[in-house]
């Protein structure tokens, strides 16, 4: 998680919002929903250069819509490097914010 505070002008109170960030110890990282393939799968362009197939879990399904240009976290599998399972997933807005922090990297920087 990370504090991310918005700005004086617009927030006088200076309250801050929380973003889930990934784990690199968990081997999670950043990518970009490119296509979606039906079945609940989709390609993804992660951050280390590949494309991967992934997979949107059922709890993930059920409480919000994955798209395609929505920035995700990812854990690629540990059998098959090609797959991965969505873990998070951004909003438009919070997307924007960690892009004008520099948290996103420059190759899937389309925010």
């Amino acid at each position: 998680m990370i504090a991310v505070y918005d700005n004086k002008e617009q927030n006088p109170e200076g309250e801050y919002i929380r973003l889930r960030l990934p784990n690199k110890h968990k081997n999670e990282m950043f990518a970009i929903a490119d296509q979606l393939l039906g079945g609940s799968r989709m390609n993804v362009i992660c951050a280390d250069g590949k494309s991967r197939m992934a997979r949107i879990p059922g709890r993930m399904k059920r409480r919000q819509r994955v798209r395609a240009g929505d920035l995700v976290i990812i854990k690629p599998w540990d059998i098959q490097n090609e797959k991965a399972d969505i873990i998070f997933r951004y909003r438009r807005t919070q997307s924007v914010v960690l892009s004008r922090r520099n948290l996103i990297p420059e190759a899937i920087d389309v925010f």
